[in-house]
């Protein structure tokens, strides 16, 4: 199955999974007097948009090249990923709004059968992110990675959902209110890890130097190549779940410019089929005399 078909797949798990906890939430939410649940629930309806717009970026980001985009589509990944953060951000100050708003009006106990609710949520959501989280690490997607924070976010907000309702419930009346709290506490810890996925995806859209693993493990596969001496200047761009590469090699310097041309084809076709995650590779022969 290649990068792109893992990564689609894990989409529509999320989307699946989102729009049937959406439901759960909301319904048990609203019979269970517990705006902690619908709190949750408004997360999950996000995270169902959030989740479309990580498989369009998915399949978008992997077209080929074309005339006007020669390094290919991948850009667009990380700016979905900003999409999807928006997504967070927003559902974080809708939940704090309506949080702050219902602790200050009088309300009732909520359900106890809404920690049962909780505790199968929390369960499926942490699971849900670790499957999540290993296909982003298997495909190198950043928007993929963003859906599987959506996931852990939800857990943690489900498990604040859960701490705030057992307070309300073993505390008994005037302690209604814990519930909200749990709610705005949720919302803040979204806005938290919001900024945890942001910040890689803006590293990704400004190219920055993040990638000494791999430069390690293209400087050991050039030096398997007959004909290259050593590596010297390597740089590295992610764009979508490619790595587009710029590497000076150093060659003998009393080969031909064919021999040189040659080479370097050789060094490219090498690091590609022992690194199948690189894209774009460009190889710029050095001679040996100037080192």
């Amino acid at each position: 199955m290649s990068n792109e078909q893992t990564a689609i797949k894990a989409t529509y798990f999320s989307i699946v999974g989102n729009i049937s906890l959406a439901i759960i939430k909301g319904l048990a939410g609203f019979f269970g007097n517990s705006y902690a649940l619908i709190a949750d629930a408004i997360e999950s309806t996000t995270d169902i948009f959030a989740s479309f717009l990580v498989l369009f970026g998915i399949k978008y980001s992997n077209r080929p090249a074309d005339k006007n985009h020669p390094y290919g589509h991948g850009r667009a990944e990380p700016l979905i990923t900003f999409l999807v953060v928006g997504f967070l951000i927003t559902s974080a100050t809708i939940i704090a709004y309506e949080s702050i708003s219902n602790i200050r009006t009088p309300h009732d106990l909520p359900k106890s059968w809404t920690l049962y609710v909780l505790g199968a949520i929390i369960i499926w959501k942490e699971y849900s992110f670790r499957i999540v989280m290993k296909r982003s690490i298997e495909t190198n997607s950043s928007s993929l990675k963003a859906d599987a924070w959506h996931h852990r976010s939800d857990a943690i907000t489900s498990v604040a959902a859960f701490i705030g309702i057992s307070i309300a419930l073993i505390l008994g009346k005037g302690y209604e209110s814990a519930d909200d709290w749990a709610a705005l506490f949720a919302s803040g810890f979204i806005l938290f890890n919001s900024y945890l996925i942001f910040r890689p995806a803006l590293g990704e859209i400004m190219d920055e130097h993040v990638y000494d693993d791999l430069i390690e493990s293209i400087r050991e596969v050039s030096h398997q190549v007959d004909g290259i001496i050593d590596t010297e200047k390597c740089f590295i761009r992610k764009a979508g779940m490619k790595y587009h590469v710029d590497l000076h090699a150093i060659v003998n310097a009393n080969i031909t410019v064919k021999e040189g041309h040659d080479l370097a084809h050789k060094l490219k076709d090498t690091l590609k089929e022992k690194l199948p995650e690189l894209g774009h590779v460009l190889i710029h022969v050095e001679p040996n005399e100037y080192h």
